[in-house]
C-alpha cells in the first residue's frame, strides 16, 4: 500500500490454508457430484481441482472470477467493450454453477471461455494459475477466496475487486478480523464499489482509502436480456387483449402471498393474466400445486404449453426465458423479497421498460432501492394485500403507471457513462505484453 508496510499474512489465513487442506476431498466430493448429477463431462468437472479443459490463449489474458449467473452475466457487456478496445485481449470467466456456464455460454462475447474455478486449496489454485497464467485478474462483488487471491497476487497478476458488494454481517465479521481483513483486502490494487456504503465498509475494514473507487451497479448497463420474439408473438396472440402482469424470480413462501394479491385481483380484474416465473424453475411441481390448491388455472410453459384464453397463471418455469416475458409485460413483481432473501436485480426488468414492484427484504439492494422508489420507478409492498393494490394501481392509472416507467429508464441511462470509466481504469492496469 501506498504509503504503509504491506500487510502479513496471518495466523489465520494460515489456519485457514490448513483446514482448506484437509476437508478438501470432501469438498470435492460435493461439488463434483452437483457437476455430475448435472450431466457435466468428466473433464468439466476436473476444472474444480484446477485441471483446465481448454489450452491458454496467446496473448493476454483477463480473468474475471463470479459466483454465480448474475454475477457472471453482468461483465459480459463490460467484456465485450474492453475488447472492443484491446483487441489483442483475450478473456476467461470462471463461475461455480452450471446454470452460469449454461447461459455464459448462449451470450459469451467474442474472444471468451469459461471455467469452473479451481476449489481454494493450494494444489487447485496452483494448478490453475499455472495454465492460465492470467495478466488481470477481477473479482466480481464479494468473491474473496483467500488462497486464489494471495496465490494469484504473488505471481505477478494484478487484481481488482470489481462492482463490490459486502452484506453488514460480512462486514461485521471481517471487521471482528482486522489483520486478516487487511491482508485480504491488500492483494486488490483496485477495489471499484457499488455504492458509497461498501467503500465506507472496506475503509473500515482496513483496506487502503487510495485504492478504493465508488462507482455504480455493473448490473445496471448489462446488455438487455434476450428476447424469443417468436414466443413473444405467440404468447401475444394467445393472450391478446388481456391485461397481464408478472411475479418474477419468486421463492419459497413467496408464491403463496403472490396467488392471495392474484385471487383478489381477478374479482375487479375477471381477464387478467399471472404470469409467474419461480426463481428455480425445478420448483414447478410445486409451485403448480400451489396454483391449483388456489383454486386457478394453470399453462405450464415447461410442458410446452401457451396460456389460453381463460388461463389465469401461467407458470413460466424454464431457464433463459425472463427476458421474452418481460417484454411481453411492462408491470413486474420481483421477488426474494417478501421474505429475507436479499432481492434480486431490479436492472433488468428496467431495461426491457418495466417499472417494478418489490417487498422490503432487499437489503442486498438497499441503495438502489432507495434510489428508485425516491425517483418513483419501484414500489415496495408488505402483504398480498398492497400487492394487489399497486397492481391494480398501475394497471387502473395509465397517468401513474408511465411516469413510473419513464423514472426507470432514466435511472438505466445515468448508469451508462460509470461502464466507459470501468472500462479505462482495467485496460490502464493490464501490463504490457509479456514476452
Amino acid at each position: 500500500m501506498p504509503g504503509t508496510a504491506p500487510a502479513r499474512r496471518t495466523l489465520l489465513y494460515s489456519l485457514y490454508c490448513g483446514v482448506s487442506a484437509l476437508i478438501a476431498p470432501f469438498a470435492w466430493r460435493k461439488v463434483a457430484g452437483k457437476l455430475r448429477d448435472y450431466g457435466l463431462p468428466e473433464e468439466r468437472v476436473r476444472e474444480r481441482l484446477g485441471h483446465a479443459s481448454l489450452p491458454r490463449p496467446t496473448g493476454r489474458l483477463i480473468w474475471f472470477h463470479a459466483a454465480s449467473v448474475g454475477e457472471s452475466l453482468s461483465v459480459l457487456t463490460l467484456i465485450a467493450r474492453m475488447g472492443e478496445q484491446a483487441p489483442d485481449a483475450e478473456f476467461l470467466i470462471t463461475s461455480g454453477t452450471p446454470t452460469s456456464a449454461e447461459l455464459i455460454a448462449k451470450r459469451m462475447p467474442p474472444r471468451c471461455r469459461h471455467q469452473f474455478p479451481p476449489l481454494d486449496t493450494a494444489a487447485s489454485v496452483n494448478r490453475f494459475l499455472n495454465n492460465w497464467r492470467p495478466d488481470l485478474g477481477v473479482f466480481v462483488e464479494s468473491e474473496l477466496w483467500p488462497q486464489m487471491l494471495v496465490r494469484a497476487r504473488k505471481m505477478g497478476c494484478p487484481l481488482v475487486l470489481l462492482n463490490a458488494r459486502l452484506s453488514d454481517r460480512s462486514v461485521e465479521g471481517w471487521t471482528k478480523r482486522p489483520d486478516t481483513a487487511r491482508f485480504i483486502l491488500d492483494q486488490f490494487i483496485l477495489m471499484v464499489t457499488q455504492n458509497q456504503k461498501t467503500a465506507a465498509s472496506l475503509q473500515a475494514m482496513g483496506a487502503d482509502p487510495d485504492r478504493i473507487h465508488p462507482g455504480s451497479n455493473l448490473k445496471a448497463v448489462s446488455a438487455p436480456l434476450p428476447v424469443d420474439q417468436d414466443t413473444l408473438d405467440k404468447l401475444r396472440g394467445n393472450i391478446g387483449e388481456r391485461a397481464v402482469w408478472i411475479a418474477s424470480s419468486t421463492h419459497e413462501g413467496e408464491e403463496e402471498t403472490v396467488l392471495e394479491a392474484h385471487q383478489a385481483l381477478l374479482k375487479q380484474h375477471p381477464d387478467l393474466c399471472l404470469l409467474l416465473a419461480p426463481r428455480h424453475p425445478e420448483r414447478g411441481d410445486v409451485v403448480e400445486n400451489l396454483i391449483k390448491d388456489a383454486g386457478l388455472s394453470c399453462a405450464r410453459r415447461s410442458k410446452g404449453v401457451l396460456p389460453g384464453t381463460q388461463t389465469q397463471v401461467y407458470l413460466a418455469d424454464t431457464l433463459g426465458e425472463v427476458g421474452t416475458w418481460y417484454a411481453l409485460c411492462p408491470l413486474v413483481f420481483l421477488g426474494g423479497s417478501l421474505r429475507e432473501i436479499g432481492g434480486h436485480n431490479p436492472f433488468e426488468p428496467m431495461q426491457a421498460g418495466a417499472a417494478v414492484i418489490t417487498g422490503i427484504g432487499h437489503y442486498n439492494f438497499a441503495e438502489t432501492y432507495a434510489e428508485l422508489t425516491a425517483l418513483g420507478a419501484a414500489a415496495e409492498v408488505r402483504s398480498a394485500a398492497e400487492l394487489a393494490d399497486q397492481v391494480a394501481k398501475w394497471l387502473e392509472q395509465p397517468d401513474a403507471f408511465q411516469p413510473a416507467r419513464d423514472a426507470a429508464g432514466t435511472f438505466i441511462s445515468r448508469q451508462s457513462d460509470q461502464l466507459d470509466k470501468t472500462v479505462d481504469a482495467l485496460l490502464a492496469l493490464l501490463p504490457d505484453r509479456r514476452p
